[in-house]
């Protein structure tokens, strides 16, 4: 379970990136002068840093169910089964989030959202089993 863990505290870190490397990329004059400045100012965010920006919050609020499970799991020495299933699919739906939200899309990000948070589910039956 730790290499889940660290995978997905690594996506975080990652995630924590994008929404700057969107404003950035727009090459907007405003966006580079926030990016350099003390931040009091905040121009509105172009489409796709708006959209890092939620899918970070996004992933802030999910973190705080997976870590405890995740420690849980590892705590009652869960090797395999349903637990260490579950945190796969939370990670790699987490890491199909981002383009997902990023592609605008139509309902694929909830559904990719909806099957991290089955991945969430099934830790908790590997937990409870």
């Amino acid at each position: 379970m730790t290499g889940w863990i660290l995978a997905v505290l690594g996506l975080f870190v990652v995630q924590t990136f994008l929404p700057s490397a969107m404003r950035a990329r727009s090459g907007e004059a405003d966006q580079i002068a926030y990016l350099r400045s003390n931040r009091d100012a905040r121009p509105p965010a172009p489409v796709m840093a708006a959209r890092m920006e939620r899918a970070l919050r996004n992933l802030m609020e999910a973190l705080p169910v997976f870590l405890p499970l995740a420690l849980l799991a590892e705590i009652k020495g869960i090797e395999d089964g349903w637990a260490l299933t579950g945190a796969a699919v939370f990670f790699f739906a987490r890491l199909a989030y981002v383009p997902a939200y990023g592609s605008g899309i139509p309902l694929l990000r909830s559904a990719v959202w909806t099957v991290g948070h089955a991945g969430l589910v099934m830790m908790v039956a590997g937990i409870l089993g």
